[in-house]
This record gives structure tokens, C-alpha cells and sequence, in this order.
């Protein structure tokens, strides 16, 4: 066997919640996403980034269960894992933890093993941006929208350009996080995150970009949304191309100019919409999102969204291009005929197929325009229909 270099880089992964939320009867660690565990997939996404110390803290009595995952997952790496025993707050398992890192390690990841679907891209980017006296969180944007309440009643709304939604793992330098943790031994403090504890210290710390799929596994529906998303790549069953439909209408009626497949048509009557209206882009969103299995436009875009108001295609169609990439397709072709008296659009088909096609990443966009020869409300000219159609591909 090849001697690995020692790593200067360590990971602690946090295994050791009793997970009472999942209501599974086991702890959250443990339980199936499908053959493999929670931990396992965890254990699959460190083990694929770069060469670090894995220290997994497990619940008391878990402990064998969690070095056979371990060693499952660490193939030719095993030497680099080791399994320490949880205490009863996170706190005090992260603790654990770090006790058992090498003398080598100057920098420490420490994350939830909930975050089973990690990309190991997010790992390694962590480990990247920690510096020293500065700590590194990544974090999605808010996208909700968020309110202040007081019991039932809503007390005021939440800038939510000032909210970020954590996740892990948080990468810190070794010296400086030992220290934020021997002094919260010190002062009884209790604090929700270690970027929380190490900042209440002293210590700076910083976002960088994280990643849908490294959401949290705490309830029974978000196991059933890892299942789902491992359904697809995970066999050969679900490697077949997958289709979906998407359809839109849109009356005349907005402000401003026309936007229709990602082209704006100046002088044209636009179409009243949450967004801008693009008919075009929207069933070409809805066609993809049900490919995929990820719902439908309204869910994920609708006005309960309210940041994508006003946006055009590009915005729609390079964000739900990043949801399927994220939930393991690519888009092979996206066919669309939409149906009305205006635009003419002829003339610039050729430039709304690119545009179109820009914006999914230069997956194969075709579209086509008919008229319902005066039949109908697209025949009246009061709006205008359209249906997609999308096949997207497992990636293996």
C-alpha cells in the first residue's frame, strides 16, 4: 500500500444526534437513504475530496457501526479515519473531536454528517479560503421571504439581504478554534454553530458561495428529497433519458417592452407576468423541473419569490440549468412552439434559439411559432400559449 503523506488538514465529522426529529427510531446518522446510510454519504463525499484526517464522532454504543461506514467509505485512505465517542450537546462531540487531531494538523473542518449530499467540491473549497484568524462558513442565500412574529402575529418583515443560510462543513485555523472552544468551557457559553463560537472569540469569519445539495437531513420529508435526488443517478434503472412537458400562457397587458424566448421586442405589446412575462422561458423552466422530478416554476419561482420579479429568461433558465446539474442530469435538447399572432418571429429565430440556449449552458434549444388561424384567445390576439418539451440525462 502507498504511504499517504501526513495531511495538515482535518475533518470532524458530527454524528452523534439522537436525530429525534426524523422520527426514525435510530440516530439520524444511521438511517438508510437508500442502501447506504446517512453517515456513509457523508463519509463518500469527504472521502472524495482532498487527502485530510477524518475523526467521525459517534453516539455512545455507535461506535463500531460508525468505523465499519468509515472503513467502507475510506477504500485505500482508511489509515486517515478514526472514530471518537459523542457527548451530549454538538458542542461537546465537536470537543471530542479536536482531542483526537494529529500534531501535523493546522487547519480543521468541522461538519454534520446530516449534510449527507455534500459535493466534495464544497469541502475542498472550505479548506481553500481559511486564513489565519479567520474562519469560513459557506451559505446559500435567503430566498424566502421572511417575517418577525410575536406568537401568532406578524410584527414586521426581515431584510433579507442581510440573512445568509449556513452550512458545512466550517473550516477554521486549528490554534484559533481550540482556543474559542477552551474558553466557551471556560464561561459555560452554548452557541448554535462553531463560526458562532469561534467569532463570540474573537475571530473573524467569512462566506464563501455553498451548495443546494448540502442541505440538512432533519425531517422525514428532507430524507425523502435525498432519496429523490439519488434516485436518478444511482442505477443503471435511472439512466434512462427522462422527458418532461412544460406549458405557459401569458395575456397582453404588461409594462414596458416584450420579452419572449429570451429576446426583448421593442415596440411590441408585452405580456403581463410575475416576471416579465417570457411565456418561452417559463414552460422551458417547467419542462425540466418536471423532468427532474424538482416541481414546477411556481414553487420555485412563483411570487412567494419575490426576487424574481421583473427577471428575464436568463435569470429563470441558467438557475433551474443549476438545480438539474445539482440533482445529477444534463440537458440534452429542450424542443418549444409557442402559439400567437405577434411577434413575428421568423426573422429572429435563429437568435432566440442561442440566447435560449446561452442560458441552459449551450444545451440544444429549438422553437417554433404557429398561429391558431383566428381561433381561440391567441387567435384574438389577447395573449399567447406555449408547450415545451425537455429531455434531460442522468449523468453516471
Amino acid at each position: 500500500m502507498t504511504q499517504l503523506p501526513v495531511p495538515t488538514t482535518a475533518i470532524v465529522v458530527v454524528a452523534a444526534g439522537s436525530g429525534s426529529r426524523l422520527g426514525a427510531g435510530a440516530p439520524k446518522a444511521f438511517v438508510g437513504i437508500d442502501s447506504r446510510s446517512v453517515l456513509r454519504h457523508a463519509l463518500d463525499g469527504v472521502f472524495a475530496a482532498r487527502p485530510m484526517q477524518v475523526v467521525v464522532v459517534a453516539p455512545a454504543g455507535f461506535e463500531g457501526v460508525a468505523e465499519s461506514e468509515l472503513l467502507a467509505a475510506a477504500g485505500e485512505r482508511s489509515a486517515l479515519g478514526t472514530v471518537v465517542t459523542g457527548k451530549e450537546t454538538r458542542q461537546g462531540s465537536v470537543a471530542a473531536g479536536l482531542a483526537a487531531l494529529w500534531g501535523d494538523v493546522d487547519t480543521v473542518l468541522v461538519h454534520d454528517a446530516a449534510r449527507a449530499l455534500t459535493p466534495p467540491e464544497q469541502i475542498d473549497a472550505v479548506a481553500d479560503a481559511v486564513a489565519p484568524g479567520t474562519g469560513v462558513i459557506p451559505a446559500l442565500p435567503v430566498v424566502d421571504t421572511l417575517k418577525s412574529v410575536d406568537g401568532d402575529a406578524i410584527v414586521a418583515a426581515v431584510d433579507r439581504s442581510l440573512l445568509a443560510a449556513a452550512q458545512t462543513p466550517q473550516g477554521f485555523p486549528r490554534g484559533a478554534l481550540e482556543a474559542a472552544y477552551a474558553r466557551a468551557l471556560r464561561t459555560g457559553e452554548d452557541h448554535t454553530d462553531d463560526a458562532a463560537l469561534f467569532a463570540a472569540s474573537g475571530g473573524a469569519v467569512r462566506r464563501i458561495s455553498g451548495s443546494e445539495r448540502a442541505f440538512k437531513i432533519t425531517t422525514p420529508a428532507d430524507l425523502e428529497r435525498a432519496r429523490m435526488l439519488l434516485r436518478g443517478p444511482a442505477s443503471q434503472a435511472a439512466a434512462v433519458p427522462r422527458i418532461g412537458v412544460g406549458t405557459d400562457v401569458h395575456a397582453f397587458g404588461g409594462d414596458g417592452n416584450l420579452w419572449l424566448a429570451g429576446l426583448e421586442w421593442p415596440g411590441e405589446q408585452p405580456l403581463s407576468g410575475h416576471s416579465d412575462g417570457d411565456a418561452v422561458a417559463h414552460a422551458i423552466v417547467d419542462a425540466l423541473l418536471g423532468a427532474a422530478g424538482l416541481g414546477d416554476i411556481g414553487e420555485h419561482f412563483g411570487t412567494a419569490h419575490p426576487e424574481y420579479a421583473g427577471a428575464h429568461a436568463d435569470v429563470f433558465l441558467a438557475r433551474a440549468a443549476a438545480m438539474l446539474a445539482e440533482a445529477g442530469f444534463t440537458i440534452g435538447n429542450v424542443s418549444v412552439q409557442f402559439q400567437g399572432n405577434r411577434p413575428r418571429f421568423s426573422a429572429r429565430r435563429k437568435e432566440a434559439e442561442a440566447a435560449l440556449s446561452d442560458a441552459l449552458g449551450g444545451a440544444s434549444v429549438s422553437v417554433s411559432a404557429t398561429t391558431t388561424d383566428g381561433l381561440g384567445f391567441t387567435g384574438r390576439g389577447e395573449g399567447v400559449a406555449v408547450t415545451a418539451v425537455a429531455l434531460i440525462v442522468p449523468r453516471g
